[in-house]
């Protein structure tokens, strides 16, 4: 499980452009979104390095915690 720290996630819309980002690149990824605490978990195939990068296309700012 990799957990990321995003910056700019407000709403449901977020949750669901995040979302789909990534299940765009990995149909099998598991994605969790905690509003309240700005993170992103994800267990996938993906390397951190492609996953941040599928979510700052989104338009938000992402990390590894």
């Amino acid at each position: 499980m990799q957990v990321f720290n995003v910056q700019g996630m407000t709403c449901g819309h977020c949750v669901r452009a995040i979302t789909n980002a990534i299940k765009g690149e990995d149909p099998a990824a598991d994605v969790q979104i905690d509003l309240a605490k700005g993170e992103v978990r994800v267990q996938s195939q993906l390397a951190s390095e492609q996953v941040i990068g599928l979510i700052e296309e989104e338009g938000y700012s992402a990390k590894v915690v």
